[in-house]
């Protein structure tokens, strides 16, 4: 909702204001506003709105994950890096059920961001390894697949990595 430098701006002139406040003796209004500061630092590191994608990604709806991602005008201005990393991870995962090419552009530059969760980065690899191998690129497919196997600590993927790797055997 609030541009990035927008929230570092409301965040100081509410720690300045309870500051006022602890000099004026009232000490429980300076520690609400600084709770209340808080949400703002929060907001500033994860993005409400991605957030709102995210909790729509997980009923499975992908058209209302669009768009609270298009709500998002400019995401260079508006955003940090590891949440431009995850806007184009997000606009990845819907475009791999409509367009190849688009997805595998938003996957690359998710990737290129960064980000923070390794399940997040060996799942884009993933999604990039069965997008390659769709396009009959094997050995790019296999090199993705085996960092998405180093990537994968706590076996969350193992299954498809390995449907994966039969599927490479056809190949």
């Amino acid at each position: 909702m609030f541009n990035k430098n927008i929230k570092l701006v409301i965040t100081a002139a509410i720690v300045a204001y309870a500051i006022y406040q602890f000099v004026e003796g009232y000490i429980g209004n300076g520690i609400f506003l600084i709770l209340l500061s808080l949400i703002f630092v929060f907001l500033y590191f994860r993005n409400e709105i991605i957030l709102l994608a995210f909790l729509r990604m997980r009923k499975q709806d992908m058209d209302g994950t669009e768009k609270w991602l298009e709500k998002i005008k400019n995401p260079e201005a508006a955003l940090t890096t590891k949440q431009q990393g995850y806007y184009h991870y997000l606009f990845g995962i819907i475009y791999s059920q409509k367009n190849l090419t688009q997805a595998e552009k938003y996957f690359r530059k998710a990737l290129k961001l960064g980000l923070n969760m390794d399940y997040d980065l060996a799942m884009a690899k993933l999604s990039l390894a069965g997008i390659a191998m769709q396009k009959r690129r094997k050995r790019e497919a296999t090199t993705l697949l085996q960092e998405a196997k180093k990537l994968d600590k706590n076996n969350m993927l193992a299954e498809q990595i390995k449907m994966m790797q039969q599927q490479m055997k056809k190949i």
